[in-house]
């Protein structure tokens, strides 16, 4: 008896590997997203509230400029980090679903608390985009918008490190069934989360960079947003490589071994090290060479994904090397793959990517908008 419910009889329509490329594909593009939401609010806010202090008319009006840039963006981001949510969570579902969804039930309150959080969220992102825009501050309501994120991103971490965990629902359960549980016991909780974190302002430095190349933007707000950006990359990858340490050594020791054993994971591995040397140098040269082109920010954005990639494959390790160790191993279901519907989703799926590309070139040769005073 390992604690996960029974499997489901009815076979899976496509191979393993392929539901866990598509999951691990479609994740890394949230995580993208997600993180651009969390380091970018959070540096908006931070630029609101000092460009709004009495001082220097020199030094305010770049961060009040600069904030205003961000949040104007922000809105868009959020629509990403919602749509690009829903196709990893329908593969977990899928491969994982004995584990997921009975974390799901123990928080209960909590997972079904998510949506209306995210709709509070949501309209505060607008109201302080409205606000940062127009030079007014807002910093209140980025901040609202801030605890609301924060608090939907712990609440799916702990679900995902709940799902690890059978040996502890039978005794949740038992204590209470109303899914009022949001469990902070687990060592391995709080690492994750802070590295996720501390991923997001490294993301959110990059993103600076990458406005900075902008000509829409005054030469002073671009100088701003490369120099500030890329000291904020450069300090937070070192900051998250700590964190990753850290998540390392918290795993149990069946999993790290794991982990150093497999070929991929080491790969994964070595990637995400190399990722965060390029952050390293692009930080460094932004802090340096200011305002930056366009080319720089296109650079920073592939360094990003390819670093994205890397960490959720090993983080995919992770979770199977901790559910193998306790008796669930994704591998064995039973397949009866239905290759013209499987062909039929994937000329699908690469049509919306060709769309989604075309539709990105087409954004990249637009005149900007000008965002410049006056």
């Amino acid at each position: 008896m390992n604690g996960f419910p029974a499997v489901d009889p009815i076979p899976l329509p496509a191979p393993v590997w392929l539901f866990k490329a598509l999951h691990m594909l479609t994740l890394s593009l949230h995580f993208v997203a997600v993180e651009m939401l969390l380091g970018g609010l959070l540096v908006a806010v931070c630029l609101s509230f000092a460009g709004g202090k009495t001082g220097a008319p020199e030094k305010a009006a770049p961060r009040r400029r600069a904030a205003g840039a961000m949040a104007r963006r922000l809105p868009l981001v959020m629509t990403y980090v919602i749509n690009l949510a829903i196709p990893p969570l329908l593969f977990v579902q899928v491969l994982y679903g004995r584990a997921l969804y009975t974390s799901s039930v123990l928080i209960g309150i909590y997972w079904i608390a998510v949506v209306f959080l995210l709709m509070g969220c949501y309209w505060l992102l607008y109201r302080f985009s409205a606000r940062a825009q127009a030079g007014e501050g807002g910093g209140w309501l980025g901040l609202g918008a801030l605890v609301l994120a924060g608090m939907i991103s712990r609440i799916l971490a702990t679900n995902m490190t709940l799902m690890l965990r059978p040996e502890v629902w039978p005794k949740l359960y038992a204590a209470s069934g109303i899914g009022l549980h949001l469990p902070a016991d687990d060592p391995t909780l709080l690492p994750r989360w802070l590295f996720m974190l501390a991923g997001g302002l490294v993301i959110a430095g990059l993103w600076m960079v990458s406005l900075a190349g902008r000509q829409s933007l005054e030469s002073t707000v671009r100088r701003y947003l490369a120099g500030t950006g890329g000291r904020l990359a450069l300090l937070m990858i070192l900051v998250q490589a700590f964190f990753a340490y850290q998540v390392f050594r918290t795993q149990p020791e069946t999993v790290r071994q794991g982990l150093t054993a497999s070929w991929l994971y080491q790969a994964a591995g070595y990637t995400w090290l190399g990722f965060a040397a390029a952050v390293f140098v692009i930080g460094a040269w932004a802090a340096v060479r200011k305002p930056l082109s366009a080319a720089v920010g296109w650079s920073s954005l592939g360094v990003v994904v390819v670093g994205m990639g890397a960490m959720t494959i090993y983080r995919d390790g992770i979770r199977d090397l901790t559910l193998l160790g306790k008796g669930f191993d994704v591998w064995q279901r039973a397949v009866e793959t239905n290759w013209s519907v499987v062909g039929l989703f994937l000329g699908v799926l690469v049509a919306g990517l060709v769309a989604l590309a075309w539709l990105l070139s087409v954004m990249a040769r637009a005149k900007p908008v000008s965002e410049r005073v006056g």
